[in-house]
């Protein structure tokens, strides 16, 4: 597939990305794309490698090696070397609901498990699927199929996020009646507030949802379905709900100090920010940034207070801010800091540093266990001079002042031990080591640990240790008849293209169950 000997004439090159002193004045997307004849020459690379583990999505020790939706990747990138880009979106929305989505914010597993990533650059598959999307946007390609004949039944799902969305879209093609149900006041779930606008642009979710409006797809918001609906309304209103709420349980920080004013979970900060700069849309944040220092000054050289003060630097700015965690949700609010004019971010990783190179333990095609830099590093690199991760520390104590307003935190250092009775190797504290730094601000991104209690409870249905709901192997009917649960609130916590997977699957069994057979 592709130019057979394209892998060995042209180099990787990557999409233009806007340099981090001009994008953190803003909340823009930053990663551009190349012309369409370069992309074509990417393509080209994809090599006739026989197995191509890019596509396969499997399991292999215990991680996922290429694509959960199995996208024919290496006829994509074809599609793509001989510039037949219609063809191409074709092919690919056969596998995939939304390649707009994941082609901005997977961490894309294709490319890990390349072959030609074992010696060389892999190929370029995440930004050729986004070539192809939005190629079709802009060619008018990008259709909702709208049912011909209804088949009478009648679908809830509960939460609009990428699984959510994904089994309402399959399942209204089918003919059901569907209607999505979204807690907050717009669409998109995680994909709207878990995730900064400069990684996914929220228009992008925006024209999705008209499409699926249009194919007669009812989206209701600001209904919290246990609370504002019960179950028992939901259940005899439908012939079928679906569970899609995600894992949306945070995971605290249990130490002395907790209650102090200015400790916030991650998903709660993000969202604040993103609504807030939706609510105003987005003003005035690419002319008056703070992260060039001097707030103030700058508000008074603008003249416009009133407008500056929609964008939510009071959240930041000038705060010591410490982000617990290192995953991608730390990632983000030490990008997302930085662009409300932080004066410092620090982010603290439990864990020891990654090596920089696959290690003889984890060879490839597994996911490779290596150092990554991400965007908010790279942007608190520029600013601060340094990379602003620390391993193997966590927070001790927090430390409020007079008015019980977070002042500092004391961290202490980890180290590996293993447990004598389960076997297991555990980060351990190690006295001595505290030390005290100023902090104004702490953002725990340490995870979630599952489902939230009052939906499983009012649906009555059966969870496992970590609260996620329980269902057979590979399927996803809960032990309540009629009810399904899917995504991050089946699976746990996991990747947007996991969750359009389980979607994707889910209405296959739901649409099987209601007709005695699926034809999707």
């Amino acid at each position: 597939m592709g130019k057979n000997t394209g892998f060995m004439e042209y180099e990787r090159k990557n999409g233009p990305v806007v340099a981090e002193k001009d994008r953190v004045k803003n909340f823009e997307e930053f990663h551009g794309q190349l012309a369409k004849h370069e992309q074509c020459m990417q393509a080209a690379r994809c090599m006739d490698c026989g197995v191509p583990f890019c596509q396969a999505g499997v399991m292999i020790a215990g991680m996922a090696s290429g694509c959960p939706l199995n996208n024919l990747v290496p006829e994509i990138n074809d599609l793509v070397y001989r510039g037949n880009f219609s063809e191409a979106y074709k092919r690919l929305s056969i596998t995939h609901c939304f390649p707009e989505f994941t082609s901005r914010v997977c961490p894309a597993l294709c490319e890990a498990a390349c072959t030609c990533g074992l010696h060389q650059e892999p190929v370029s598959t995440k930004e050729n699927e986004r070539a192809v999307i939005e190629y079709a946007f802009s060619h008018d390609l990008v259709k909702e199929e709208v049912p011909k004949v209804r088949t009478g039944k009648k679908i809830a799902v509960v939460g609009s996020g990428p699984s959510g969305l994904a089994a309402a879209q399959l399942l209204n093609r089918r003919g059901h009646e569907v209607t999505v149900y979204e807690r907050n006041d717009r669409v998109g779930g995680l994909l709207r507030y878990g995730i900064p606008n400069m990684k996914l642009d929220k228009k992008v979710i925006d024209r999705r949802i008209a499409l699926m409006e249009q194919a007669g797809i009812r989206f209701l918001t600001g209904v919290n379905i246990g609370k504002d609906i019960s179950a028992k309304e939901l259940e005899k209103e439908y012939d079928s709900v679906i569970l899609a709420c995600g894992a949306s349980n945070p995971r605290d920080i249990k130490a002395p100090g907790r209650e102090a004013k200015g400790i916030r979970f991650a998903v709660d900060f993000l969202s604040e920010v993103t609504k807030t700069l939706l609510d105003s849309d987005f003003e005035k944040m690419s002319i008056a940034s703070p992260v060039l220092a001097r707030g103030d000054i700058m508000r008074k050289k603008h003249g416009d207070d009133s407008r500056h003060e929609k964008i939510p630097y009071k959240l930041c700015e000038g705060k010591d801010v410490i982000v617990i965690g290192g995953g991608d949700t730390g990632n983000d609010c030490v990008g997302t800091s930085i662009r409300l004019g932080a004066k410092s971010v620090t982010q603290l990783e439990m864990m020891p540093e990654a090596p920089k190179s696959r290690l003889d333990s984890n060879p490839w095609p597994e996911w490779p266990k290596v150092l990554k830099t991400d965007y908010g590093q790279e942007e608190a690199i520029w600013k601060y001079g340094h990379d602003p991760r620390i391993y193997q520390t966590t927070v001790k104590e927090f430390i409020k002042d007079g008015k019980g307003n977070l002042k500092s935190v004391v961290i202490i250092s980890l180290k590996p031990e293993k447990d004598k009775k389960t076997g297991r190797m555990n980060m351990v504290p190690v006295d001595g080591t505290e030390k005290e730094i100023p902090a104004q601000l702490v953002l725990i991104a340490a995870g979630f640990l599952g489902s939230e209690s009052y939906v499983t409870e009012s649906f009555g249905v059966e969870v496992d240790g970590r609260t996620n709901v329980k269902t057979d192997v590979g399927k996803f009917a809960t032990n309540k008849k009629g009810v399904y649960a899917v995504g991050d609130m089946h699976r746990g916590q996991s990747l947007v293209v996991w969750a359009i997977s389980e979607g994707r699957a889910c209405a296959k069994e739901v649409d099987a169950d209601l007709m005695g057979y699926t034809n999707l």
